[in-house]
């Protein structure tokens, strides 16, 4: 919905990754909700929005230019599709990484039609040049392309039809203030709570004609990491081991069963969360350690811990970054049913008045 087939968890290609694979992208175009009624959770954004859509149709105007941010896999894409929806008017999708240069701009915005959507993912990661290109396309319908080189050079001014930008990323603070207040409405997407998925997952099973029970789908949200799409890709998952191992039927059994195959634990850690958090208390006594280090120690690039394992274990409270290193939180260590060592219970790595 707004939101590998492999039991394979590495950083590659991980079943509670947020990043959306061909699978998943194939999927979530029939799972996706058509209009703002049928979209689930985000509830300030989505009043927010259906305010922003309904003054734009009664003055017969095109919509405001929207900046939508957050973590992958949160309804960002769902979204932008829901605005051209609602506006009634057709949508082209592009993405920061694939505009390089001014003309890559210039030639989508001058092939745009009257009040057509144009949404832009990772907005943050387009190019110096295409950003400057933009601030004029969004504030006065107009570019500027230059013909020729040099001296020669000569600017022919564009005019362009009105239309709604919608701009998505994941690090909203990589957007120079100018591109930023360009955009009439922003807004930040927030992760989902365990009984919003749960809607999440009952909606996608029903149009994946699967049984379901309420507790199988409580199952799965608890370990879905806040995140529509690894909801939708956990579902899946257990469907298919409902189908081989039992009836078809997902309860809660068949759900935590399925989801131990596929290594992902009841707080939806995988299987390279594990490896950091084992390494960091059985190898380094819960830290401090440095990053490189922990790397070393778990066989992963620096980039894969930083990236893509430490966002989730910092956000549930398992590990925290200080100044001297990665250490482990008393959670981390209940979690994995370790017991911490008395310098750690003392003092978090420091020794206490009486040398214990």
């Amino acid at each position: 919905m707004n939101w590998d087939d492999t039991t394979d968890t590495s950083a590659g290609e991980r079943l509670v990754g947020a990043v959306a694979d061909g699978e998943d992208q194939a999927v979530e175009a029939a799972l996706r909700p058509k209009d703002l009624d049928e979209f689930i959770g985000q509830e300030k954004v989505r009043e927010q929005l259906d305010l922003v859509l309904r003054a734009a149709r009664a003055r017969g105007a095109t919509a405001d230019h929207v900046l939508l941010s957050g973590a992958p896999g949160l309804g960002k894409t769902t979204l932008s599709m829901i605005i051209a929806a609602e506006m009634g008017a057709p949508i082209r999708i592009t993405s920061g990484p694939a505009i390089q240069h001014a003309g890559d701009l210039a030639a989508i915005l001058s092939s745009l039609q009257e009040g057509e959507v144009l949404f832009l993912d990772e907005i943050h990661r387009m190019s110096r040049p295409a950003e400057e290109m933009l601030y004029m396309a969004m504030e006065d319908f107009r570019v500027d392309v230059i013909v020729g080189k040099g001296p020669g050079a000569t600017a022919i001014p564009l005019e362009l039809p009105p239309f709604t930008l919608v701009g998505a990323t994941t690090r909203a603070g990589l957007l120079p203030p100018p591109l930023r207040d360009r955009f009439g409405f922003t807004a930040h997407m927030e992760f989902y709570e365990p009984a919003e998925l749960e809607r999440v997952i009952h909606r996608s099973a029903n149009l994946l004609e699967v049984g379901i029970e309420p507790d199988g789908a409580a199952e799965i949200a608890g370990r879905s990491r806040g995140t529509p799409r690894i909801a939708n890709r956990l579902l899946r998952r257990v469907r298919d081991y409902a189908q081989v191992k039992a009836d078809g039927l997902i309860t809660k059994d068949i759900a935590a069963a399925a989801l131990a195959v596929y290594e992902v634990d009841a707080r939806g850690l995988d299987r390279l969360d594990r490896a950091v958090l084992e390494a960091l208390l059985k190898l380094f006594s819960g830290g401090p350690v440095g990053l490189s280090t922990l790397a070393v120690a778990v066989g992963e690039e620096r980039e894969t811990v930083e990236e893509v394992a430490e966002p989730f274990l910092v956000r549930e409270g398992l590990l925290a970054r200080t100044p001297r290193g990665r250490i482990a939180t008393p959670a981390a260590w209940a979690h994995l049913g370790l017991t911490p060592p008395r310098s750690q219970i003392a003092g978090n790595g420091q020794q206490d008045l009486f040398g214990a």
